[in-house]
C-alpha cells in the first residue's frame, strides 16, 4: 500500500518538500514549532501564534509559570490518587495480599475464606500428577506439579476474590490498579489541554530520561509522587537539581533497587537501622500462595526472567537479578546513573568508578518501602515511601570516582558529591545534548549542533530552560531538513490526532489501550533506558497499520470517553458522498494546514475508492489491554511491544458508523506520511 509504505522511507521521504523550498513559510515554521515545543496544533493556534509572533511564543512556552493552566487542571482535578501522599496512597490503595494478612492475624476470614485456607492446607486439590514438575497447560499457563487447576481458576480462589472485594468495599479502600490508570489520564489529559505544551513535551522527555517500570513492585504507589514531586517541578530548571531529585526519588530508588544497597560492614543494630530494607517474604509460601494455588510465587519468578526480551536487555535483566541476589551494595543504580543519566556508555567511565559510585549511595533508601504498615497497626505511616539517609547502612570509607578523592567520613554528601561531578561533567553535557537534539531536530543530530547544544549547557550550569532556547534559535531547528523529519511516537501521535481534530477526552484506558497497542503504554517500558527517539524502532508495516487502525477508531467515535465531532470542519459537505474530494481538501486544511505532497495527495485521492486495509482486533475492551497487571507483565499484554502490534491484515468494516466517508477520509488523512511525521 503506498501511502503507509511511504513511511518507512522516513530519512529520504522528505526531499520532495526539501526541493521545493530551502526556507520554511511562515506557516509551516508555526507548524514545525507548535508540533516539537507541543503536541500539535489545534484548529486556531496557527492563528494564534502568527498574531501572537513566533519568538514571543516559543519565549513564553520557556516560561510556563507565565501561562494560565486552569482548563487543564480543571480536567485533571477529580483524580483523586495525585493529590495524595504516598503513605496515603498505601493506606488507600492496599495490596490484596496485605488485606488478606490483615485478615488472617484479625480472624477475621469470612467462613468461605477459612475453608478455602483449610483445603489448600490439607491437600484436598485433585492431585492426579503428584509430584510431578510444573508443566505448561494448552494455553500455555503454568499449573501446580499436583494438576491442580491453573491458579487464577475461579473455583480455586472465588473466596478470595469476594472477600477482598468486600473488604476493600466495606472500608472504602480502592485497588491499586487505578492508581496507573489515574496517572496515565493526567498525562493525557494534560498533553491534550495544557497551554503550557513545552512543559508536558519535557515531562514526556524526562520521565522518558529517567525510566521507571510501573510494574515492578511498590513503584505503582511510588510513581505518583515521582511524576508530581520530581519530574514535573524540575523540566526546565537545573540539570544537577533534577538529577539529585530522581536520585532521591523513592520510585527511582526501588526500581533500581538502591534502596537495598547497604554496606558489607553496615551496623544493622539500633533504632532504624532496617526500616529501608526488605521485610522478611513471610507471605511466600504462606496463605497467599495457599489460596492462589502457588500462582503469586510462580509469576514472582517469572517476571523476573525476563522472558520474551531482546539479548541486550534480558542480558541486563539476568545482571540486575545476580545484584538483587547478593546481600550488601548493590550497583544497578550507579551503573544506570552513569550510563543512561549522565555520561553515557562512552561517557569515559570504568567498573570501578561504578562501584565507587554504589559505595557511595549506600544508604540511600526508602522508609517503609512497601508501605502496609496502616493495615498492621505500625506507627508513622505518613513518612511510608519517603527517601532517607540511613548512616548505619552507608560506606563511610573513602572514595575516588572518576579520578576525584571523596573523603571518608562523608556520609550523605559522598552521593551529593557524585552528582555533582556527575552533572558538570563533559560527557553528561553531550550526552543530554544529543538526547534533546535527537528530540527537537532530527534522528541524527549534526555533531556541530550537539557540541553548541553541549556548550550552552556547560556555560549555563547545565540551565535546561537556556539549552531548549540554543536549540529552538538554531539554524538547524528552523530549517527545511528539519521540517517533519521526526516520526511521532504512539503517544505523540494519539494525542497531536485528538487536539487537530479539536476532540475531547479523559486520558481513561480506553484511550491510553489505543497507545498501548501501537506499542508505548505509559510507564510500561521494562528496562530503564526508555523508549527509543528513533524512527527505525516505529517504523515498519504492522505498526504503521496499527496506527491507521487508530485514526479510524478516533475519527469514527469508537473509543470510549474520547469524542471528535467532523461536522464541524464538513459543514455542508458533510453528507455529501458526491464529492469527496472537496471534502478530503477541507480535511488536508485542517489536519495538514494544507501542506501536502502532491504525491500523498495523489494516493489518498485514489485510496477513497479502495477498502481499508487494517489490522484485526487483538482483544476487547473488556480485555487484558484493559488489565494493568496484564499490561506489565513481562512478555505479556503489550508492554513488551516496542514497534506495535502484529495483526493479520483484514479489511477496515465501516458500515455500522455514521458517514462513513467521512470517517475514511479522516482517517487516511491520520495515517498520512504528512501527519505520521512532526
Amino acid at each position: 500500500m503506498l501511502l503507509i509504505g511511504s513511511l518507512a522511507l522516513v530519512p529520504v521521504a522528505n526531499a520532495e518538500q526539501q526541493q521545493k523550498a530551502q526556507r520554511l513559510t511562515e506557516e509551516q515554521r508555526i507548524l514545525h514549532v507548535l508540533n516539537r515545543l507541543g503536541f500539535g496544533a489545534r484548529p486556531g493556534d496557527v492563528e494564534r501564534v502568527k498574531a501572537m509572533g513566533i519568538d514571543k511564543y516559543i519565549d513564553l512556552q520557556l516560561h510556563p509559570e507565565k501561562i494560565d493552566d486552569a482548563v487543564a487542571d480543571a480536567k485533571v482535578k477529580n483524580l483523586d490518587a495525585l493529590q495524595l501522599s504516598t503513605g496515603e496512597l498505601y493506606a488507600k490503595y492496599p495490596q490484596p495480599g496485605q488485606i488478606l494478612r490483615q485478615m488472617q492475624r484479625s480472624g477475621n476470614a469470612p467462613p468461605e475464606l477459612a475453608a478455602a485456607i483449610d483445603a489448600r492446607k490439607n491437600g484436598q486439590a485433585a492431585a492426579p500428577n503428584a509430584g510431578g514438575a510444573p508443566k505448561a497447560d494448552t494455553n500455555g499457563e503454568m499449573t501446580k506439579p499436583n494438576g491442580a487447576a491453573k491458579a487464577d481458576d475461579p473455583q480455586n480462589n472465588e473466596a478470595y476474590r469476594n472477600a477482598i472485594r468486600d473488604y476493600y468495599i466495606k472500608n472504602g479502600l480502592k485497588p491499586p490498579q487505578v492508581l496507573t490508570a489515574q496517572l496515565q489520564a493526567s498525562r493525557i489529559m494534560r498533553a491534550v489541554y495544557s497551554e503550557r505544551q513545552l512543559q508536558e513535551v519535557m515531562v514526556d522527555f524526562w520521565t522518558n530520561h529517567f525510566n521507571v517500570f510501573a510494574g515492578k513492585g511498590a513503584d505503582r504507589w511510588l510513581l505518583i509522587s515521582y511524576d508530581r514531586d520530581t519530574i514535573r517541578p524540575h523540566t526546565l530548571g537545573k540539570f544537577y537539581d533534577l538529577l539529585l531529585a530522581d536520585a532521591q526519588s523513592p520510585a527511582m530508588l526501588f526500581y533500581l533497587d538502591n534502596f537495598q544497597s547497604v554496606s558489607p560492614n553496615a551496623n544493622m543494630r539500633g533504632p532504624g537501622a532496617g526500616l529501608g530494607q526488605r521485610r522478611p517474604q513471610a507471605q511466600r509460601g504462606g496463605l497467599l500462595d495457599i489460596l492462589m494455588g502457588g500462582g503469586a510465587a510462580m509469576r514472582r519468578n517469572q517476571q523476573g526472567q525476563g522472558a520474551n526480551l531482546p539479548g541486550q536487555q534480558q542480558a541486563r535483566q539476568q545482571q540486575q537479578q545476580q545484584q538483587r541476589a547478593k546481600r550488601g551494595i548493590n550497583e544497578n543504580y550507579a551503573r544506570e546513573l552513569m550510563e543512561l543519566h549522565t555520561l553515557g556508555v562512552e561517557g569515559g567511565y570504568t567498573q570501578k568508578d561504578v562501584q565507587e559510585v554504589a559505595r557511595c549511595f549506600t544508604g540511600w533508601t526508602i522508609y517503609n518501602p512497601r508501605g502496609g504498615g496502616g493495615l498492621f497497626g505500625m506507627a508513622d505511616e505518613s513518612k511510608a515511601g519517603t527517601f532517607y539517609f540511613n548512616p548505619r547502612l552507608h560506606d563511610d570509607g573513602e572514595k575516588v570516582v572518576l579520578g576525584h578523592k571523596i573523603p571518608a567520613g562523608g556520609g550523605v554528601k559522598d552521593g551529593l558529591m557524585v552528582l555533582d561531578i556527575l552533572a558538570h561533567h563533559p560527557s553528561t553535557a553531550k550526552f543530554i545534548a544529543t538526547k534533546l537534539a535527537r528530540r527537537f531536530v532530527s534522528d541524527n543530530p549534526s555533531p556541530a549542533l550537539v557540541q553548541h547544544i553541549a556548550d550552552v549547557f556547560l556555560k549555563t550550569d547545565g540551565d535546561i530552560r537556556e539549552t531548549l532556547r540554543a536549540i529552538f534559535t538554531s539554524p538547524e531547528f528552523n530549517s527545511a531538513e528539519a521540517y517533519r523529519a521526526k516520526i511521532k511516537r504512539p503517544f505523540e501521535l494519539a494525542i497531536s490526532a485528538i487536539r487537530t481534530l479539536g476532540g475531547d477526552t479523559n486520558g481513561g484506558p480506553a484511550i491510553h489501550q489505543w497507545i498501548a497497542k501501537m506499542g508505548q503504554p505509559l510507564y510500561g517500558y521494562q528496562t530503564p533506558n526508555g523508549y527509543s527517539d528513533m524512527a527505525e524502532n516505529w517504523v515498519n508495516t504492522g505498526a504503521l497499520l496499527e496506527r491507521l487502525n487508530f485514526g479510524l477508531a478516533l475519527a469514527s467515535n469508537r473509543i470510549p470517553n474520547t469524542h471528535v465531532d467532523l461536522t464541524r470542519f464538513a459543514g455542508g459537505d458533510a453528507k455529501d458522498s458526491t464529492n469527496m474530494e472537496r471534502v478530503m481538501n477541507r480535511f488536508i486544511d485542517v489536519i495538514l494546514q494544507g501542506d501536502v505532497s502532491p504525491r500523498t495527495k495523489a494516493t489518498l485521492l485514489k485510496q477513497l475508492k479502495e477498502p481499508l486495509p487494517v489490522t484485526s482486533p487483538q482483544t476487547t475492551e473488556a480485555s487484558a489491554m484493559n488489565d494493568d497487571d496484564a499490561m506489565m507483565r513481562p512478555g505479556g499484554g503489550f508492554g513488551g511491544g516496542r514497534r506495535g502490534q502484529q495483526g493479520q491484515v483484514a479489511m477496515a468494516d465501516l458500515s455500522k458508523v455514521s458517514n462513513p466517508e467521512l470517517v475514511k477520509v479522516v482517517g487516511l488523512i491520520l495515517g498520512s506520511p504528512e501527519f505520521q511525521r512532526q
